[in-house]
């Protein structure tokens, strides 16, 4: 821009005109700046507040210092428990099936007397070929001996009953002691003699011993007298 020459006879109102205005720097705007006019000094841009991080306290704001530690929570007394009254006691005599256990299956293989303890180990045969593990399987005999049972007892009582405890074969047992034979998932009984009333005080207990599976071989007759219903 040419500079105009102002004399000494000219009003001093003219210059007024020539008088520059000095460029306001808005903090927001941005492009290029402007060059302040010869023979005047730039004025300096005010600093740009950047973001303010957490961390960084406003100047003269006191810190905050380290948290509280939390008072303890009041401890609450327990309530007092009632005292359970005592279950009622079952009369003597009573089954000791649980209540709240389902009866078993019960099964019925036909066979006569001489050949209902041949159909009891076909039984197990067939029990132990669908994956049934050998101590789940307790077999009660209301005649004759099983030979297993008779052999095994000529090495002595004691022995012979810890195999049952053992838990780890099949275990044969004579029906008239059926009282000292533990409960197993699965009981079968050989009806091949009945001396006495030896079935009717055996299938009973051997019902109650059987946890999930009663198979009973013989006449069908005889077993549901001993039962007392029709199988």
């Amino acid at each position: 821009m040419p500079t105009e020459h102002v004399g000494p006879d000219q009003p001093p109102s003219c210059l007024s005109s020539f008088i520059l205005q000095e460029p306001q720097i808005h903090e927001s705007a941005q492009g290029p700046r402007v060059t302040p006019a010869a023979g005047r000094t730039a004025p300096t841009p005010r600093p740009v507040p950047g973001p303010r991080s957490a961390a960084t306290p406003r100047p003269g704001r006191p810190v905050p210092g380290p948290a509280r530690p939390t008072p303890p929570a009041q401890r609450a007394h327990p309530a007092p428990v009632p005292t359970p009254a005592p279950a009622p006691v079952a009369p003597t005599g009573a089954p000791s099936r649980p209540e709240n256990r389902s009866a078993p299956q019960l099964q019925l293989v036909p066979a006569p007397a001489g050949g209902a303890l041949d159909a009891a180990e076909e039984a197990v045969d067939l029990l132990l070929e669908s994956g049934r593990a050998p101590g789940d399987i307790l077999v009660l005999t209301t005649g004759e001996q099983h030979p297993w049972a008779a052999h095994e007892l000529s090495f002595g009582d004691a022995a012979y009953w810890a195999q049952q405890d053992a838990g780890d074969d099949v275990f044969f047992a004579d029906a008239s002691a059926v009282d000292r034979a533990k409960p197993r998932p699965i009981v079968v009984v050989a009806v091949n003699g009945d001396a006495g009333d030896t079935v009717a005080r055996a299938l009973p207990v051997a019902r109650d011993r059987a946890a999930a599976l009663l198979i009973v071989c013989g006449d069908p007759q005889t077993i549901n007298s001993a039962l007392g219903a029709s199988v």
